[in-house]
């Protein structure tokens, strides 16, 4: 095949990186009782019956003779929480289990605690693949715990979240669908920080109105000061404003306080709210952040609920000087499509939503 494109090794790695798995220590004991375990993604099951397992390991690896020729080995399901255990037997090391405790299995093998789950095997076959050693084991035993795994990809330790909402019926209870969508909201704004670098802010609409509930900092913050439990005007700030299009107009009508002047005249706010709706976003620019001369500009995305209301703001503040806030630019696409994978999640589908007609105009000032 001389046509055939030579494989750039790093290429090759940053791609299978993209392949999201779970992260396992895969442990065992050599003939005079000494304990090894090395970190493993490679795990995957391979048949029910037989009840058959595979992991691969680097030939050059130090454990690599252990491993050969033991018997019997342990695959443990690393909980979230077990990063530093992950990163521990990641490394080449004599003292790997140093200041662990560990429980016995089958053959003396070591298991390690707190896992999600542990499966004690019997090696069956031994392969030869390439660089690596394949080894598939019998399952002889397992225990299972209802800790979360914890999940890598593209070089980061991830955190496991159910995608399959949508398809599920939610709770009616309001509160509920709320604690849910704030920890889908958290981790969604996470992702989004990590790949544009703007401070963004978590929302939701509290007894006096738009609360922050949480600030995900980019690497350079716009203030040191990140205040949780900050109550936002509804006619002047981005985030207000994405709540204000998605809600029944008595409840924002009651947070309207004096002094929170909506527009010139009702035709101008209802255009306001018409404009984000038909965005999917909110904007509000050259304003000054929470108690500093910074100035800022802020886009809001609202995330719906079944009935299509908004139960969550996403918001993204940066320096006006740097942050345009466009609602046609980049991160605005990823802001909206993020705002509208959350509400699909929620149960929330376009054609059952209220239509803007049926929203009456905010009493401003009431």
């Amino acid at each position: 095949m001389s046509g055939a494109p030579l494989l750039n090794s790093r290429d090759l790695r940053r791609v299978l990186g993209t392949f999201v798995t779970g992260v396992t220590v895969v442990t065992t004991t050599d003939d005079e009782g000494r304990f090894h375990g090395v970190t493993a993604n490679s795990f995957s099951s391979v048949s029910l019956d037989p009840p058959l397992v595979l992991w691969s390991q680097a030939v050059k690896s130090h454990s690599h003779p252990a491993f050969f020729k033991a018997d019997r080995f342990t695959v443990n399901i690393l909980a979230e929480d077990q990063i530093e255990l992950s990163k521990r037997f990641a490394k080449s090391s004599h003292d790997k289990f140093t200041g662990i405790d560990v429980d016995l299995g089958s053959g003396g093998v070591p298991l390690l605690r707190d896992c999600s789950a542990r499966l004690q095997c019997r090696v069956v076959s031994r392969v030869p693949g390439g660089d690596h050693t394949i080894y598939v084991g019998e399952v002889l035993a397992i225990d299972q715990s209802e800790r979360k795994p914890l999940v890598f990809g593209n070089g980061r330790y991830l955190l496991a979240d159910p995608h399959d909402l949508a398809d599920t019926k939610l709770s009616p209870d309001r509160k509920q669908i709320q604690l849910t969508a704030m920890r889908l909201g958290t981790r969604a704004i996470e992702r989004l920080v990590r790949r544009f670098d703007e401070t963004m802010a978590l929302a939701v609409w509290g007894a006096h109105g738009p609360t922050i509930t949480h600030w995900e900092p980019a690497s350079a913050p716009v203030s040191e000061a990140l205040p949780v439990g900050l109550i936002l005007p509804v006619t002047s700030t981005a985030t207000g404003l994405a709540f204000a299009a998605q809600l029944a107009p008595e409840a924002i009508a009651q947070t309207a306080l004096p002094g929170q002047d909506a527009a010139s005249g009702e035709g101008d706010w209802n255009e306001r709210l018409a404009e984000v709706r038909r965005h999917g976003l909110a904007r509000q620019g050259l304003e000054t952040f929470y108690r500093s001369e910074t100035l800022i500009n802020a886009l809001s995305a609202p995330v719906l609920d079944a009935d299509g209301r908004a139960v969550l703001a996403l918001t993204a503040v940066g320096e006006a000087s740097r942050f345009r806030a466009d609602l046609d630019g980049e991160f605005a696409g990823a802001l909206r499509e993020t705002a509208k994978d959350l509400s699909q999640r929620l149960g929330y589908e376009a054609e059952n939503s209220r239509e803007p007609a049926e929203r009456l105009p905010l009493a401003v000032g009431a």
